[in-house]
């Protein structure tokens, strides 16, 4: 029988279709399910992860707040968005990945039985986690609009209340929030001081515009935002396992005392290579390669499923489908289309109230090559 902490934990649905996938080992299944990419990480990464193959420092648990290279360029890369110098000996941790990052800070922030306030649909990871934490969500609605997905910045602050403990920032399926979802947390929510945790997994994965600073650029914010990074997703550096959090000295000493009684240290030969991703001086250059990479990919899908529900992306490199309007559910669409048009896709059960109507396209692992016959394989699965 299962604990009581999981009776609200349901799988993320991904590794269901990706094992389904790995078992029927067709070359021609386009994978479209998970997070996995093939665009290579940067160079100078792989060269410092060989070098520290054979460095004895980096077979070692110390420092378990991590390197102090891998927390100066961290707080480097935040603070150069925000506008906020962080000091890395005091307001950084280098995590096991974002998501660890996301646990750990929920862990020290969040009492049981406290709110914690996301959008829907979002990824499932992090509603988990939220309720591993004893945490209760509690969704504000993101909206498919020919533009793309609209959080309202009235609701998301209005969704704040006494019970209130932490708002997630994020953008798993493709939204952004920017500056006029901070100025009405920061206006709105001064009386309750929830926590901010803003998730930067994918930030620098914006199409076709400027990246805006996020909440702790705001002051009125600063000093309850906690930002949390990872190599993961910008950096494709997914087998490294290595993230970071920012934010104020004193919840920060919290966040350390957490990651102590959880994955006590990062992997030791990954922390360099990771700082030298980050401080290389073709940083910005590099992730704005990828994301035209996975601007374009985006366009090939839309292309391609032009008059098919699809909700079109922000950035990020998820794409959503409502399958209402195909009249049938997103595990009979997933299923379909594995059997009928060798596509491999999640349905979004358990990704927010309405990701039971959601089913996802991840573009992040299949050139555009490889999508030019998307629409062939959609209409074969329906039809």
């Amino acid at each position: 029988m299962r604990v009581s902490r999981l009776a609200h934990v349901p799988g993320i649905g991904v590794d269901r279709v990706g094992d389904a996938a790995d078992a029927l080992a067709d070359p021609e299944i386009l994978r479209l399910e998970n997070l996995d990419v093939d665009v290579r990480p940067p160079r100078v990464a792989v060269e410092a992860t060989v070098t520290a193959i054979g460095d004895d420092d980096a077979n070692s648990y110390l420092p378990f707040q991590g390197h102090l290279s891998l927390r100066e360029a961290a707080c480097a890369w935040v603070g150069a968005r925000d506008g906020v110098a962080y000091d890395p000996r005091t307001q950084c941790v280098s995590v096991a990945g974002g998501l660890n990052g996301i646990l750990n800070v929920l862990l020290a922030t969040v009492e049981p039985g406290q709110e914690v306030v996301l959008t829907d649909p979002i990824y499932a990871g992090l509603v988990n986690r939220v309720r591993l934490a004893g945490g209760v969500p509690r969704f504000v609605p993101a909206r498919a609009t020919p533009d793309g997905w609209l959080v309202d910045p009235e609701e998301l602050a209005s969704a704040v209340g006494p019970r209130t403990a932490a708002v997630i920032t994020s953008m798993p399926t493709g939204g952004v929030m920017g500056p006029s979802h901070w100025a009405a947390l920061a206006e709105r929510t001064g009386a309750h001081r929830p926590w901010i945790i803003h998730d930067t997994a994918m930030d620098r994965l914006r199409f076709g515009g400027p990246i805006d600073g996020g909440p702790a650029a705001v002051e009125a914010l600063r000093d309850r935002t906690i930002t949390v990074g990872s190599a993961s997703k910008e950096l494709r550096m997914i087998g490294w396992r290595v993230g970071w959090v920012v934010g104020p000295a004193p919840i920060m000493a919290d966040v350390a005392l957490v990651g102590m009684a959880n994955v006590v240290c990062q992997v030791g030969i990954a922390q360099q290579a990771v700082a030298a991703a980050l401080t290389a001086p073709d940083a910005e250059a590099d992730v704005r390669a990828f994301t035209d990479v996975l601007e374009a990919r985006s366009r090939v899908i839309l292309e391609q499923l032009d008059g098919y529900p699809c909700v079109r992306p922000d950035g990020g490199w998820s794409l959503l489908i409502d399958t209402r309007p195909l009249g049938v559910s997103p595990g009979e669409l997933s299923d379909r289309l594995m059997r009928k048009g060798r596509v491999a896709a999640t349905p979004m059960d358990g990704w927010g109230p309405s990701g039971e109507h959601h089913l996802r396209l991840v573009f992040a692992n299949e050139p555009v090559e490889r999508l030019a016959d998307l629409r062939a394989r959609f209409d074969a699965a329906l039809g």
